[in-house]
């Protein structure tokens, strides 16, 4: 009874939920209500006939449901999912790739796959049907194929894929040049002292001046650094402290930016007005900067953003476009430029030879660097890169696991410096690489010498007793000669003194604590060790003086001559090196002679040797013709003195013959 009364109620749900089930019988067993025959036309006459419940027709209309709104929640997630990591549709981009695999490929491959199993099995709802689990296994093989696409695309695009290695070479083209010829002598009123962490190290002490924005803001890590109206500069923009201080400030828009004077030290926050930054690195929604250019472009790959500034100071953020040259993947470079203000968001899209002078960060520093490398290695084919390594060069490795390049700046626009040395990466360089970051004009100069790692050695070596800290080398000409520039600084990060090394010779080494000073220093150790300096026409170093020689001496430094000269009444000692002056030998104490010398607190320099040797008697003739009275007296002023008397009338002779001469 209990059991009659449970599929009666049953039966009244299912009729109010619009299913015909008949008002007698039991539709699941097809039993009559009152004994255990068969409910249908056959078993007796006025019982009902049995009704069939049509759960499968409902389960079928559900799944298709089912299956729409799970289309519609792919497709909605896939459009936030692009929104929010806005990857280029690019079939040359990495990224792009990876999103189709994630949120395309994969889930297609799930459920060709669980639906061709659930036909040939015949589980759940769905009836064992062949045709149909042939059709759904066939489709699933659709996105295997796309990612064997992908796969041959980057076998295509490596460097031992027939032809690839002299593409690689070809990408960037380098010149041989000569080092004295090319790059100028540098002004060390110009010279970058600090390197990018004592920038913001100063950047960020600055902050202090603006107490108002501190709780607010912060600088960015970026600090590109740039020729900003002559001067080698690095600028940062500030962004905001967190998503609250986003919420609060967003509005008004970032009102400031950092600079950082790489040869004065000088660092400030430059206020921006009415005219703030909108769109930056630091904004998590639309304004988002790498988020606004890559939806406005979609088919571009960028590289890394540069954030600059122009002759006004006005804020832009440089947005590099690259292009894959060799297969799918490879051979990687910038094929335009899209210039993006950083207050309205208003995009300008260039070709790189169209890209303004005052930007200088076109290309990336890493991606040049990566360039040299491919043609050093592949210049003479993808074999002898690995096996016979004839000729094979790379860019010198730099230090805690860093690339090893610094900038310089020349013909108004920012070069990046990298030492070359073999494949066996030794402790010597063959030469070095300048590349223009603007516009990807490259320059080798064959240079033997020390790499920039045994030089930052060399240089804390000369102050190990202070232990200070070397930083990355810095290329400049003086007098002709390579040169490595350095700052040595403390542990706190402030620069301390500053060091220059000859690139050739890299025990010689002068420290000081001023640049001036450094180059001054550097430029009297050269000539001491009998290396030829260019005539660079800088007076204010070298003097002319002349005089009797009181004293000289000879003695070996490092295995070179040396003749120490003292002249009468002169504090000064002279350095005459060998074999530069070879014209000293001839000349001995007592002999007139007249020279030029780079002047300096300890041992002066000779530089040149002027006219030809006169010994004393000559010059006492000479003296005694040019003022006969003044002779005589002199000499009858020796003879009759005693003691002091006469060596003082000897030095009145001294001083009339020197006066003739």
């Amino acid at each position: 009874m209990k059991q009659t009364s449970g599929i009666d109620a049953l039966l009244e749900a299912l009729r109010q939920s619009g299913v015909d089930v008949g008002s007698g019988g039991n539709p699941f067993t097809g039993k009559g209500p009152d004994d255990g025959s068969d409910g249908g036309a056959s078993g007796g006459g006025d019982r009902p006939p049995r009704v069939e419940v049509s759960f499968g027709d409902k389960f079928a209309a559900w799944g298709k449901k089912a299956i729409v709104i799970a289309i519609i929640a792919i497709l909605i997630v896939a459009a936030v999912a692009y929104w929010w990591f806005h990857p280029p549709i690019n079939i040359h981009s990495t990224d792009t790739w990876m999103f189709i695999a994630i949120f395309i490929l994969l889930p297609l491959f799930l459920f060709f796959s669980a639906r061709s199993y659930a036909y040939k099995k015949g589980t759940g709802r769905y009836e064992y049907n062949e045709k149909k689990a042939k059709t759904f296994k066939i489709a699933s093989y659709l996105p295997v194929i796309v990612v064997l696409v992908g796969i041959v695309g980057a076998v295509a695009s490596l460097s031992f894929f027939p032809g690839n290695a002299e593409k690689y070479a070809s990408i960037l083209q380098t010149t041989d040049d000569e080092f004295a010829q090319d790059i100028k002598e540098v002004d060390y009123t110009q010279i970058p002292v600090i390197d990018r962490d004592s920038a913001v190290l100063l950047g960020n002490r600055t902050m202090g001046s603006i107490p108002e924005y501190v709780s607010q803001f912060e600088i960015s890590p970026l600090y590109s650094q740039i020729n900003y109206q002559g001067n080698p500069v690095r600028v940062s923009p500030l962004g905001y402290a967190d998503l609250f201080k986003w919420l609060a400030n967003r509005e008004q828009g970032i009102p400031a930016y950092a600079l950082v004077n790489m040869t004065t030290q000088d660092a400030e926050i430059v206020r921006l007005g009415d005219n703030p930054i909108r769109y930056s690195q630091s904004e998590p929604l639309a304004r988002n900067i790498d988020r606004h250019v890559q939806l406005k472009y979609p088919f571009y790959m960028f590289d890394q953003f540069a954030f600059e500034i122009d002759d006004d100071g006005k804020p832009w953020w440089i947005c590099p476009v690259q292009d894959r040259t060799i297969g799918l993947f490879g051979g990687k470079t910038i094929q335009r430029v899209v210039m993006c203000d950083a207050t309205t968001g208003e995009c300008t899209d260039l070709a790189v030879e169209e890209v303004p002078q005052w930007v200088d960060r076109v290309y990336p520093a890493d991606l040049l660097v990566e360039q040299y490398n491919w043609y050093g290695a592949y210049k003479d084919g993808w074999i002898n890169s690995w096996l016979g390594q004839q000729g094979v060069v790379q860019t010198t490795p730099g230090t805690n696991g860093q690339l090893g390049y610094n900038y310089i700046a020349k013909d108004d626009d920012v070069w990046v410096y990298s030492g070359v040395t073999s494949a066996t990466a030794d402790n010597s360089i063959v030469g070095f690489v300048l590349v223009n970051q603007r516009t990807a004009e490259s320059h080798f100069y064959e240079v033997a010498g020390a790499t920039e790692d045994s030089a930052m050695r060399s240089a804390e070596g000369q102050v190990q007793h202070l232990g200070y800290n070397a930083t990355f080398p810095l290329l400049i000409n003086i007098s002709g000669q390579p040169t490595y520039f350095m700052a040595l600084k403390d542990n706190a990060g402030l620069v301390k003194m500053f060091a220059m090394l000859d690139i050739q010779r890299y025990q010689n080494v002068a420290v000081g604590n001023t640049v001036e000073e450094t180059q001054q220093a550097y430029k009297t150790l050269l000539a001491t060790n009998g290396v030829e300096l260019a005539d660079e026409g800088d007076e204010s170093i070298v003097t002319k003086t002349s005089g009797t020689i009181e004293r000289i001496v000879t003695a070996v430094v490092d295995g070179n001559s040396h003749f120490y000269v003292k002249l009468v009444d002169d504090t000064n000692l002279y350095d005459f090196a060998l074999p530069r002056l070879m014209g000293i030998v001839a000349y001995a104490e007592g002999d007139e002679i007249t020279f030029n010398y780079l002047d300096s607190d300890g041992v002066c320099v000779a530089e040149e040797i002027i006219g030809e040797r006169v010994s004393s008697e000559a010059a006492a003739a000479a003296a005694k013709a040019a003022n006969p009275s003044s002779a005589d007296e002199g000499a009858q002023g020796a003879a009759g003195a005693t003691g002091g008397d006469a060596a003082a009338a000897a030095g009145a002779d001294a001083a009339g013959s020197e006066a003739a001469a």
